[in-house]
């Protein structure tokens, strides 16, 4: 592994260089970051970890910014999308734009020596810059790239590009350029063309674990530190852990301590029960498929993937044991690896993350995907998706135990985000408890678009109150906004419900995004020591209310402190 970028000479290309640059402009955050960090993971950290573990990064070709540049010109896209705001308008004028002729002739030879399943991802100039709160607001498309036909697959190739191409120009993205100092139009899109990383099972390709892991660990547990970091791993493709914030989380100083759980059945209803994997049977007439798919736990137990990253919940005995044993139910808990030492996972992501944060001068979040080789864990092959700075700042805010007495107190949490005062709110939305329905949340999303607009618009900041995990992509498990939707809000607390009874997820891209913009934010649980004082809130005058959502306006301003040290945050009124 090099830290060198080929430039794609079409007549000498042979596919064996490890970044390969088409065209001359720039190649985004996503693409940058893997090239500054080759060097440290081939020479600094491969070698530690030798013969238990393999480390690399998957080979990719970046379509440099120049292509974009000129795609758009020619096909005069940035004129017709101006002012739309249907996405399948939007998708449908760049699916018929065409690519330059000698675009096409190179990603035709460079697919030659590609023959194998791909991940297509965006690389943007202004993705993982700190404090741009971008993390997966532009597209990540896979392709199978299997079909027998050279030209089909091409095809295929073609359409994901221009998939995440128009990405920038959809909802989501104008969401948020419109809370930074940027227009859809001043981004510039490189893509990444990359390996993607797994083993196939019949018809499914999917990695044994991907994860994420962060320097800085908001939520820590027992003895652990924020500065310990953590990780979370999860079977199949990380969407799971990025879009859904499901997977197993842990500090990197004590992998090996159980989740927080009361009772080892909770742990059950937890887990992770279905995987994110490729699908490489062939795609519709269109060619448009979306082949990333869900899955159910017991196809991977089917496909053999589960050998050495689950165990088995004994309900008689009221135990989990390591392994796959008998019929009972599955834990997806890693224990073979976070509390036997199967291999030294954890003690390669801190080393990792310790040799970024040198590489980038910042604290960083990393993305991964680790294979075993069959019937064996060793060598494990471990894949280095992707780097990107965090924010976290050093700030003393103190908050002591006695405040979450007082009789001001709106909301108090021992489990805050973030580090940071702010006394410049005295608007609140929040969710009525009576009529929250998990069945309901895409309807409170719609609701709480229109009102966050209707503040953001008037340049007025406020506290956001729910239920569940903010920013879900499973409907039933929280509402499932994007950062754009609620990026008005200061503040976010996010309270359990009997029904909607999640721990709290860091591994989200809506994590990366708020703590990028430094929002503030609370978990409470409901039936824990501290909690919301709703009664309060329902006797606040009423400046709107909607069907599912109250905002209300205060005659001062609120004290909202989160002492990132210890975790503790308080509302005061």
């Amino acid at each position: 592994m090099k830290n060198s970028v080929t430039l794609f000479d079409r007549g000498r290309f042979s596919g064996a260089d490890q970044f390969i640059q088409l065209g001359t402009g720039s190649l985004g955050a996503k693409a940058n970051g893997l090239v500054r960090v080759a060097r440290v993971l081939s020479e600094e950290v491969a070698p530690q970890f030798r013969p238990a573990i393999e480390i690399d990064i998957p080979r990719l070709g970046v379509i440099a910014t120049d292509w974009f540049e000129l795609f758009m010109k020619r096909n005069g896209l940035h004129a017709t999308v101006r002012g739309m705001d249907d996405d399948n308008r939007i998708a449908a004028a760049f699916r018929e734009a065409a690519f330059p002729d000698e675009l096409i002739s190179d990603l035709r030879v460079f697919l030659a020596h590609f023959q194998c399943p791909l991940a297509v991802r965006s690389s943007s100039r202004l993705e993982d810059a700190i404090h741009e709160p971008l993390a997966g607001v532009y597209a990540t498309r896979f392709v199978p790239n299997t079909d027998a036909d050279e030209e089909s697959r091409l095809a295929m190739l073609m359409i994901a590009i221009k998939q995440v191409y128009a990405s920038a120009f959809m909802a989501k993205a104008r969401l948020l350029l419109q809370n930074l100092p940027y227009r859809s139009v001043d981004e510039k899109m490189a893509v990444m063309i990359q390996e993607a990383v797994g083993t196939q099972r019949g018809h499914r390709f999917y990695p044994h674990i991907s994860g994420i892991a962060r320097s800085f660990n908001f939520y820590p547990l027992g003895l652990s530190r924020p500065e310990d970091g953590m990780a979370q791993l999860a079977l199949g493709f990380g969407k799971i852990i990025g879009e859904d914030g499901i997977g197993r989380s842990f500090s990197l100083s004590c992998p090996q301590a159980s989740p927080p759980y009361g009772e080892l059945s909770e742990l059950v209803e937890q887990s992770q029960r279905e995987f994110w994997a490729m699908d490489l049977r062939p795609p519709g007439a269109s060619g448009e498929a979306e082949h990333l798919q869900k899955f159910s736990l017991s196809q991977a137990e089917e496909d053999g993937t589960l050998a050495f990253t689950a165990s088995t919940y004994k309900a008689e005995d009221d135990k989990v044991v390591m392994g796959i044993v008998g019929h009972d139910p599955r834990i997806l808990d890693f224990g073979q690896i976070l509390r036997a030492g199967l291999l030294p996972l954890p003690e390669l992501l801190r080393e990792c993350l310790d040799r970024c944060e040198e590489e980038l001068g910042a604290m960083v979040e990393i993305e991964f995907a680790v294979t075993f080789p069959d019937p064996d864990p060793t060598p494990a092959r471990f894949r280095f998706l992707q780097v990107r700075p965090m924010v976290a700042t050093s700030d003393k805010i103190e908050v002591a135990a006695e405040e979450f007495e007082r009789r001001d107190v709106v909301v108090a949490s021992d489990s805050a985000l973030g580090n940071g005062k702010d006394e410049t709110i005295r608007d609140i939305i929040y969710v009525r408890p009576e009529s929250f329905d998990p069945s309901r949340t895409r309807e409170i999303v719609h609701e709480l678009e229109i009102l966050n607009r209707r503040l953001k618009d008037a340049d007025i900041p406020y506290v956001l109150i729910g239920f569940g995990r903010w920013g879900s992509s499973d409907p039933s498990a929280g509402i499932p906004v994007n950062f754009g939707q609620v990026a008005g809000a200061r503040v976010i607390v996010e309270s359990t419900l009997p029904c909607v009874d999640f721990m709290p997820s860091q591994g989200s891209h809506f994590f990366h995004n708020i703590t990028c913009s430094r929002v503030l934010y609370f978990s409470v649980r409901h039936g824990g020591a501290h909690q919301i004082d709703w009664t309060w809130l329902d006797q606040c005058p009423s400046a709107a209310e909607t069907k599912f959502l109250r905002h209300i306006r205060l005659p001062s301003n609120l004290t909202v402190k989160v002492d990132g040290r210890t975790n503790r945050g308080v509302i005061l009124r």
